[in-house]
């Protein structure tokens, strides 16, 4: 299969290449209710003071995860982490990025302050304060017909909120697509993993990675789906194994969290995972086994389909890619369809006919 359209590719020569992705900053009405749902979640606060929560994972990182105090509850964006001051000189001269500036958030370190092109902010991020890793439990040893590794033991993971270990990816939705995907190509270096393409080979979604040369990476950081609006569809975060997916999903279901879909494993970045909405219906998903690729990897194009999602678990539900449609999205929608080179009415029956 090819692609219809110019992007998502490769950019030859990036303005920088992010490292990481190093955090995602939401705003919500309510910071206990967020904290609750978070920490049960598995992730752990790092501070709080009535007006911003932190928190964290095992992985040696300051922090993760952000919510600000605000009257209604909104995804702002996230930030990655690039190689130095350098990097950030070179984000300065993009088309309206800030100074570089110093960070008030745990860690400390400099930033420089971008938006997309569909709106969201984009944080690039050097010099944080290292920390140390929190301990958590190894991963369970199988035995299998080929391999026996334990013998007169048993398997008791704790019952607990699962250790989550790093944030690993988030997946927006974006009308512009194409300005977006090159956006994020061109200053950041992300190589596209896998494409899903629709029927007339236009791009429906964009699983891409971070370039980290011979040095391997996740499958996918950050994932375009091409929307009617600029919408955060979830994010994802590392476990340690299966088993801790499985103990989360108790969890959170005997904690009375709201499921959106899983268990199962997906086919596109291979990771078994588990979806569960935060207070807001926003999603948040457990994962572990990701794909990891090199940059020799070449990008795979592939048709998309509600079946593609997984290689085995139960289907996508409708209800997993159903719209919100509030007068704001609505007003969006016909915005976009006179402005967005990217959306059309045959493209939008098309994406409803296979998700909505």
């Amino acid at each position: 299969m090819k692609l219809a359209t110019a992007q998502p590719v490769r950019h030859p020569s990036p303005t920088t290449k992010a490292t990481a992705l190093a955090y995602l900053v939401f705003e919500r009405p309510d910071l206990e209710k967020a904290e609750g749902f978070l920490n049960d979640f598995g992730l752990r606060t790092v501070s709080v003071d009535g007006e911003s929560l932190f928190l964290r994972g095992t992985a040696a990182t300051p922090f993760c995860y952000v919510v600000r105090q605000a009257e209604k509850p909104r995804f702002v964006g996230f930030g990655l982490s690039v190689d130095g001051l350098p990097a950030l000189e070179k984000l300065t001269r993009v088309a309206g990025a800030s100074d570089i500036e110093s960070s008030p958030w745990p860690g400390g370190g400099h930033r420089v302050r971008l938006v997309d092109p569909s709106g969201f902010r984009v944080d690039a991020i050097a010099g944080q304060s290292p920390v140390s890793g929190l301990p958590h439990r190894p991963p369970l040893s199988f035995n299998s017909v080929d391999s026996v590794v334990r013998v007169n033991g048993t398997q008791r993971p704790p019952a607990d909120a699962p250790e989550v270990i790093r944030l690993g990816h988030v997946v927006l939705e974006v009308a512009d697509y194409q300005a977006t995907s090159a956006w994020y190509t061109r200053h950041f270096g992300f190589i596209p993993s896998d494409v899903q393409v629709l029927p007339d080979g236009s791009p429906a979604v964009a699983f891409m990675r971070l370039d980290r040369g011979s040095e391997p990476a996740d499958h996918h950081t950050l994932a375009l789906a091409q929307g009617f609006a600029p919408v955060f569809s979830h994010c994802a975060f590392e476990l340690v194994d299966a088993d801790a997916v499985g103990v989360g999903q108790r969890v959170l279901r005997e904690r009375g969290w709201a499921h959106a879909w899983g268990i199962g494993r997906h086919i596109l970045g291979s990771q078994v995972f588990d979806y569960w909405q935060d207070p807001w219906g926003d999603k948040h998903e457990h994962y572990c086994d990701g794909d990891l690729f090199t940059v020799d990897m070449p990008t795979g194009v592939h048709a998309v389909s509600r079946e593609a999602m997984a290689q085995w678990g139960p289907t996508m539900p409708r209800s997993f890619t159903k719209p919100k449609l509030t007068p704001s999205s609505v007003a969006a929608l016909v915005r976009n369809l006179r402005s967005s080179p990217d959306l059309t009415l045959a493209k939008l029956r098309t994406l409803a006919k296979l998700f909505a």
